[in-house]
């Protein structure tokens, strides 16, 4: 009885995370709503006052919306651009045609590791998944066999580099330098990619051939824009207006870099370089570029490339409320003493911050199915240790992101819409999805420790 009372912080962890999945599995509820509902519960758990747990679980809202709603909605919106201007195809296509019939896996990787740092993990799945289809069709090929390096990059690039939702905004939490995330992100990204993409896809026919012969179902992404190679802008415009917050964000963080390392005092050309090359300026100015060559260039009236912008965001409102619902569970954990307590059981241990942080975002995928949640609640119980820990802060973002999505599973959207459109079986999609997020996790986890040994 003793040691439950002693380490209660950790049992209602525990209890909160069967009650969610109770909520979301059994009872089908809404994952924002059921967020909601064990955030107060927690609270109670915890033992926070009556009259501040509303107040704990609206701070732990905004202070997360307050920053990733506007990457998320400008994000949101560059990559409709993309998808509505022809841009995206474009650059699938145009590297499908380099890279020849043989090494079309590597075309296939690299395509969508361009078009995935523009575009988030679903909205690249439905625009990609139907220029795969094409492609397999043309070339007499299975499409799983171009399916899983597509689903790898676009993946890694979702769990490892910001202006994506999860890395922004775990790297708010722990309060990393985007830049470096960024940076490193892409070092670790494009081994992780290549292992989990075109490597593992011939693991995976030996593992699972049946697989491979399947013929899936697309009707569900509905009418599909097909462009003319012809009426799509140009491959180096399509890949700048996709890569230029990043290159933004690039630009500004070899400067600070520069400025810090040779002690340049910081003037105003500096600040605005600075400003430039913050996540949330640099999607604006990329998001003005992309109405220009994705629209107006293109001949498009300036209300039909508003109309892409307006429908960027309605698939994405809820997805903000479960970010946000997600970040009051958090401040919940922090509040309620849940941080301050794993801080004490590692404090005096040689227990890594990046280990800790990658493990706590595993169980946590495994168990409630939302990558974004699973890295968010990571953070509440992470960020206490990090105060009395040296470890690079943008490695523990990584970390984090890696732990967050291992093992996609029955729990996950993402495992229903790769075994759907590839028409798979549960066994099937286990031996090829669920095992390709698994080792995207693990590969980034073991590229991660030996890049912490150097930085």
């Amino acid at each position: 009885m003793d040691f439950i009372v002693q380490q209660w912080p950790l049992f209602t962890v525990a209890i909160a995370i069967i009650i969610l999945l109770v909520l979301i599995m059994g009872l089908k509820l809404n994952t924002f709503i059921s967020l909601i509902i064990v955030a107060f519960l927690t609270a109670l758990m915890l033992g926070i006052p009556l009259d501040k747990v509303v107040a704990t679980i609206e701070a732990g809202m905004g202070g997360t919306l307050g920053h990733i709603a506007l990457i998320f909605g400008l994000g949101a919106m560059l990559g409709k651009l993309l998808a509505d201007g022809g841009g995206a195809t474009r650059i699938a296509h145009t590297l499908i045609d380099k890279f020849g019939l043989k090494h079309i896996q590597w075309a296939v990787v690299v395509a969508s590791f361009i078009i995935g740092i523009a575009l988030f993990f679903e909205v690249g799945l439905v625009l990609l998944i139907p220029i795969v289809y094409t492609i397999a069709k043309e070339t007499k090929l299975p499409a799983l066999y171009l399916g899983i390096p597509m689903a790898a990059a676009l993946s890694v690039t979702h769990g490892f580099l910001p202006p994506h939702p999860g890395p922004v905004m775990i790297a708010k939490e722990y309060d990393a330098n985007l830049g470096e995330v960024l940076i490193y992100g892409f070092i670790i990204a494009i081994p992780v990619a290549i292992i989990a993409g075109p490597l593992f896809t011939k693991f995976a026919k030996k593992i699972t051939p049946t697989a491979f012969t399947r013929e899936g179902d697309i009707s569900s992404l509905g009418k599909n824009v097909n462009f003319k190679i012809e009426e799509t802008p140009g491959f180096f415009i399509s890949t700048l207006t996709a890569l230029f917050p990043v290159l933004l964000m690039l630009i500004s963080t070899i400067v600070k870099l520069m400025v810090e390392a040779q002690g340049i005092n910081v003037n105003g050309l500096i600040k605005a370089i600075y400003l430039i090359g913050d996540a949330s300026t640099a999607m604006l100015i990329s998001i003005l570029i992309a109405v220009i060559t994705m629209g107006l260039s293109r001949g498009r009236k300036m209300k039909d490339v508003m109309q892409s912008v307006t429908d960027a965001i309605y698939p994405i409102g809820m997805m903000i409320l479960i970010i946000g619902a997600g970040g009051a569970f958090k401040q919940v954990l922090i509040d309620g003493g849940v941080g301050k307590h794993v801080e004490t059981l590692f404090t005096h241990s040689d227990f890594s911050p990046i280990l800790l942080a990658w493990l706590v975002a595993a169980v946590l995928r495994i168990a409630l199915g939302s990558a974004t949640v699973a890295a968010i609640s990571t953070t509440g119980i992470v960020i206490p240790l990090l105060e009395a820990s040296d470890v690079n802060l943008a490695l523990v973002v990584l970390a984090t992101g890696a732990g967050s999505v291992i093992a996609s599973h029955v729990n996950d959207a993402g495992f229903w819409m790769f075994k759907e459109y590839f028409g798979l079986s549960i066994k099937e999609t286990v031996l090829t999805w669920t095992l390709l997020e698994t080792i995207i996790s693990v590969s980034g986890l073991v590229f991660i420790m030996i890049f912490s040994l150097f930085v």
